[in-house]
């Protein structure tokens, strides 16, 4: 058996498919000069020549000729009267170079050369799959749930790579079966030990951007301008587009009629109720358009520190904030800049008092809402005496109350 038939008669090579004959040689070469190294502590005394076109390889040592009865090293001396058997005209201090055929070495050495290679194999492949995923930083990728391990779900794609998806990666809602059919896109590439491992995400904005290239032709021919996606996973996200073309209208090319060309990226988010908006070069109306279709009456904005100070009436409030504060937050990070909001008073605002169940103990607005005082303006539009002989509170506890209505409505 030469060379090249015992190299490939290890598993590992035999079925290796995804390597060049070049890397595959590169490699083979590498791993007989670290079993040399193991073998004799050094390479120095051999040469590796490796033929890729031919796919061989040829391994020869390097002996040095000294006289008879002075060899220290059989390995890496021979004598005199045993060169000139092969050649009569070497001389003393010559070197001599003999091939040495692999099974030569022994069963010992070739299984350890075994373990080498496919240790060396391994190496290439993975450093392979690192660079090939490193480049594909921000696809999106589709595969199954293989299985769960603790709260990463592991996916394998029709090629056989795995992907990681971590809990935190996981939109909240999402809930997965063995076998399932699930997109992600692919956040990092990390290693572990020496293993690369491909972290994939369904939080990630870049996610919502994929999909929606995906589902919007316009944006992934560059029709429509993708300038901006944030979002609260599961939750809420806006999407900012424009469109260099002043006659296509890029809000209504994104929703489509119904809704129908996000509706399947909706699906695909758990139901992420999605705000699209038009960019503008215009602070005050892009902040206007992010926060969403409310009433506002001026935006002020600071441009060196990136603050925008909206104003609205009070009864938009509410709506401008948001559920816990989503609409708000999302509109800050979509726009660039820290918004706050100013309720505007009018002259005829009033608040009722439950209200202020926070600063006023329940009982004492029970006392004022018995005798039909339920709004803030009710009670203040009252004397103190007359509130005495009204409700059973004591004159301190009047004021007080009347203090902290003052203060809210000033």
């Amino acid at each position: 058996m030469d060379n090249l038939a015992l190299i490939e008669s290890f598993g590992d090579f035999k079925d290796e498919k995804g390597i060049s004959k070049i890397d595959l040689m590169a490699i083979i070469e590498d791993s007989l000069k670290t079993l040399l190294k193991k073998r004799y502590d050094s390479d120095d005394h051999f040469d590796v020549i490796v033929n890729p076109d031919k796919g061989d390889f040829q391994i020869f040592l390097n002996k040095k000729i000294v006289e008879d009865q002075m060899s220290e090293d059989d390995d890496l001396e021979i004598e005199i009267s045993e060169a000139k058997k092969i050649d009569p005209t070497f001389e003393v201090g010559e070197e001599f170079t003999q091939e040495i055929p692999l099974a030569q070495l022994g069963r010992r050495n070739i299984l350890t050369l075994k373990q080498i290679l496919a240790t060396k194999l391994q190496e290439h492949n993975n450093a392979a799959m690192y660079e090939m995923f490193k480049d594909r930083i921000g696809e999106v990728v589709v595969g199954e749930v293989h299985h769960i391990r603790g709260k990463q779900v592991i996916i394998l794609d029709d090629e056989g790579n795995e992907y990681i998806l971590p809990k935190e990666n996981q939109i909240p809602t999402d809930f997965f079966k063995k076998g399932e059919s699930i997109r992600a896109v692919i956040e990092k590439v990390d290693f572990k030990g020496s293993k690369p491992q491909i972290i994939v995400s369904r939080t990630a904005p870049k996610f919502l951007e994929k999909l929606l290239e995906l589902e919007i032709p316009e944006i992934l021919d560059g029709t429509i301008i993708l300038k901006k996606a944030v979002r609260i996973p599961g939750e809420k996200a806006k999407i900012a587009v424009d469109a260099l073309d002043e006659r296509i209208d890029p809000v209504g090319a994104c929703v489509g009629v119904k809704g129908s060309r996000i509706h399947g990226v909706v699906r695909e988010l758990r139901n992420e109720n999605i705000d699209v908006i038009q960019w503008s070069k215009n602070p005050e109306v892009l902040v206007k358009r992010a926060l969403g279709g409310v009433e506002i009456n001026k935006v002020e904005i600071n441009e060196e520190d990136h603050y925008a100070l909206v104003y609205a009436p009070v009864e938009e409030i509410s709506k401008i904030i948001g559920k816990q504060g989503q609409n708000i937050k999302l509109a800050s990070w979509l726009t660039d800049y820290e918004i706050d909001v100013y309720r505007e008073k009018q002259e005829d605002d009033d608040v009722e008092l439950k209200e202020f169940d926070d600063e006023i103990e329940q009982w004492i607005i029970d006392e004022f809402t018995k005798v039909g005082l339920d709004t803030a303006r009710s009670v203040l539009d009252k004397d103190t005496d007359v509130l005495l002989n009204l409700v059973d509170l004591e004159e301190e506890t009047i004021e007080e109350v009347k203090k902290i209505l003052r203060e809210e409505l000033e």
